[in-house]
């Protein structure tokens, strides 16, 4: 099973670009064959969209063949909602008692570092996602940038 990693900033200028490149990027996995599990978290436009693209990915290609996975960085209220909607979540032993503000960016690191692909939205060259993207790079992930997309 090939594990993938998604980040991308919490807001998105232009979704209905994102979800197209997104979209064939996950064909492009899902076709060459294989299963996948899908880690993600829960922080921003991105993930929302990632998400709910990756449920369809499934729908369409097999479900028996995605797994989808939230990774939380800290314990939440109300993790029966997301229960219902992820395959698996995740707590990270290594997170126990980080305080939150740093939880987020040891969390990415997490995924990054359990991951076969890292796929990447990023707007700017600042913030988590792009953070995540140079992190992959450093420790030589395969990591695949979406295009940057403008407001068009």
């Amino acid at each position: 099973m090939e594990t993938v990693s998604l980040f991308g900033h919490r807001r998105i200028d232009n979704i209905r670009a994102c979800e197209g490149d997104l979209v064939s990027v996950l064909e492009e996995c899902f076709q060459k064959g294989g299963d996948f599990r899908f880690l993600i978290g829960r922080n921003g436009e991105f993930d929302e969209l990632a998400a709910s693209v990756i449920k369809r990915m499934g729908r369409k290609f097999g479900e028996e063949r995605c797994e989808l996975c939230l990774v939380i960085p800290y314990k939440v209220a109300d993790l029966e909602y997301y229960e219902k909607y992820y395959d698996s979540i995740i707590l990270p032993e290594d997170l126990f008692g980080l305080h939150p503000k740093f939880a987020i960016t040891a969390r990415n690191r997490w995924m990054i570092e359990r991951s076969d692909l890292v796929i990447v939205y990023t707007q700017r060259s600042s913030g988590g996602a792009y953070t995540a993207k140079q992190y992959a790079e450093k420790i030589g992930k395969s990591v695949r940038a979406l295009p940057i997309q403008g407001d068009g």
